[in-house]
């Protein structure tokens, strides 16, 4: 596994292709990593799909209102559409670039809607710079995202196994 230099701040995500590991970035989005690390530890982005995939593009989850599979609430046809419960959240917006790996905050047209939605960048989407908050960055596993199944909406989709803080998991 990679070096995890702060457990804290590093997520352990299992998907249905395999794990990916990403270093959350709280020196340019400590409003969204903490909404991260919270919903991560509810459990709330257990069984969520991956619900819109856009090859070269990114790979789109964390609705936990309508995009858990495991949940009577999935509705497949909304999945993109919902949050949490929790508040949206402040734009965080930095001058990190959105290249591969990259970690981001899906939002609606306001730069204010974040909520618990994300995207993972299959490349380099720096069009998107300054205009979304960049918040982690996959720094092992990035073979399993790239095979995660595309569409708008996904058939069948890929989801999110579980998310855990690394510092709540046996180093």
């Amino acid at each position: 596994m990679a070096e995890i230099k702060d457990r804290e701040n590093a997520l352990i995500m299992e998907t249905t292709q395999g794990n990916v590991v990403i270093e959350m970035l709280p020196d340019l989005a400590p409003g969204h990593v903490a909404r991260i690390k919270e919903l991560a530890r509810e459990g709330a982005y257990d069984g969520v799909v991956f619900h819109r995939v856009i090859d070269g593009f990114m790979a789109q989850t964390g609705d936990v209102k309508f995009g858990n599979s495991s949940k009577p609430s999935f509705a497949p046809s909304r999945a993109g559409m919902g949050g949490s419960d929790k508040p949206d959240l402040k734009a965080e917006f930095s001058n990190a670039n959105h290249g591969r790996g990259t970690c981001s905050m899906a939002r609606a047209q306001s730069p204010n809607s974040a909520n618990s939605q994300f995207f993972i960048c299959f490349d380099d989407a720096a069009f998107l710079n300054r205009q979304y908050t960049v918040w982690g960055q996959v720094i092992e596993g990035m073979e399993n995202v790239d095979k995660i199944k595309r569409g708008e909406p996904v058939q069948d989709p890929d989801k999110i196994v579980s998310v855990k803080v690394a510092a709540d998991v046996a180093a």
